[in-house]
């Protein structure tokens, strides 16, 4: 009996454990991306607790239609892109204009076929290439973290290797346990009472055309790319046919409703998918999307975290909390110059790419990973004509 029990209750422990990987390894990239977007401590709180809400109710609610294991997670990359795009000239409403429209342009991929045809005709190599010259900025964190912080950063960086080598999954989350400690330490004069539970804090979109071609497309092509066309391959890899459409159109729907508190962009899991899609999460494929739905739950529970998490951010020097996030990141720019370079054919226009996104710079009022994408294709383009 004990043991039927306990094989009940393997789905719904491995959708806890997914939530709680995937919260405690990026909320401080989150929190760092909206704060480099203008997003004030309050507003800051507000987006991530806004995301794990809406996270939580999609994956409940596909999971419980489609009887799959369809894992919902914030965009990741997305947060990287917003650190290395910075503050919009439109300020912080411009921005939330840019998550409204990325909101718009998932909810027509999934209504117009052909919009997802041209994200999916994106050659894989410039796509991998964009994101790895995003991920680069924030991936420099620990480097320099580790000269400025060394009493701090030093054994942060230290725990993060010691756990890849030995507890992969509770890597960064144990680093991020290393860096509360060091931050308890030593904490720096907050600019302001802290808020332990979130607020809902709304702020009116603006939709301004600087930050709908330098943040907005790129924040599409790297959430479409790196997250929802990602996490169909991993279901596809576990024997899954997902509903592209409903996902797309509910995951846009929830950006849009969320971009106004500070949600940047809501998708497909795709690092976190394997562990509720996997024989781990429960021998039976057809009972796994339990663990979609035990997951959907914790972060709902999560979500009253996120003035917590906020407080311990305010605290903490901003360098040591993008070292984490930096951390948090090193595998997935690992893959992504792996995927830029494989392809033989598109090598250089994807250098071109990477170097160009890379570069921080902004021209026109748009930043950088929009160019780099803009450089990459002309580049290609050239390279065929000729």
């Amino acid at each position: 009996m004990s043991g039927r029990r306990a094989g009940a209750a393997q789905p719904v422990l491995a959708g806890v454990v997914a939530s709680v990987v995937g919260f405690a390894s990026t909320f401080a990239l989150v929190l760092a991306g909206l704060r480099a977007v203008g997003a004030g401590e309050a507003q800051a709180a507000s987006g991530l607790a806004v995301l794990c809400l809406a996270m939580g109710v999609v994956a409940i609610g596909l999971g419980l239609r489609h009887r799959m294991p369809l894992t919902i997670a914030w965009s990741t990359p997305g947060a990287a892109l917003l650190i290395s795009a910075g503050l919009p000239s439109g300020g912080y409403a411009a921005a939330l204009g840019a998550f409204l429209a990325t909101g718009v342009l998932i909810v027509l991929a999934g209504l117009w076929g052909r919009l997802g045809r041209w994200v999916a005709a994106i050659p894989p190599a410039l796509a991998s290439a964009m994101l790895a010259g995003v991920l680069l900025t924030v991936c420099l964190a620990p480097v320099r973290a580790a000269v400025e912080l060394p009493l701090q950063a030093g054994p942060v960086i230290l725990a993060w290797a010691l756990l890849v080598r030995f507890a992969r999954p509770w890597a960064v989350p144990g680093a991020l346990a290393v860096a509360a400690v060091a931050i308890a330490a030593d904490p720096r004069d907050a600019a302001g009472p802290a808020q332990l539970l979130p607020v809902l804090t709304f702020t009116m979109p603006v939709l301004d055309g600087e930050a709908l071609l330098g943040l907005a497309l790129p924040l599409f092509v790297v959430t479409m790319t790196s997250q929802n066309i990602t996490g169909m391959g991993v279901l596809a890899g576990f024997g899954y046919t997902p509903p592209l459409r409903p996902v797309l159109l509910t995951t846009g729907a929830a950006t849009m409703v969320g971009a106004p508190f500070g949600a940047h962009a809501i998708n497909l899991a795709a690092i976190t998918a394997a562990l509720t899609a996997g024989p781990d999460a429960d021998p039976d494929p057809s009972r796994r999307w339990i663990a979609s739905v035990s997951g959907g739950i914790a972060y709902l529970v999560l979500g009253l975290t996120a003035g917590v998490a906020t407080a311990l951010v305010s605290v903490a020097p901003p360098l040591l909390i993008e070292a984490v996030a930096g951390l948090a990141l090193i595998g997935a720019l690992a893959g992504a110059l792996t995927a830029a370079i494989a392809d033989a054919e598109r090598r250089e226009a994807a250098v071109v790419t990477f170097v160009v996104s890379a570069s921080s710079i902004t021209a026109v009022g748009i930043s950088a990973p929009f160019w780099g994408l803009v450089a990459g294709l002309a580049f290609l383009a050239v390279q065929r004509a000729r």
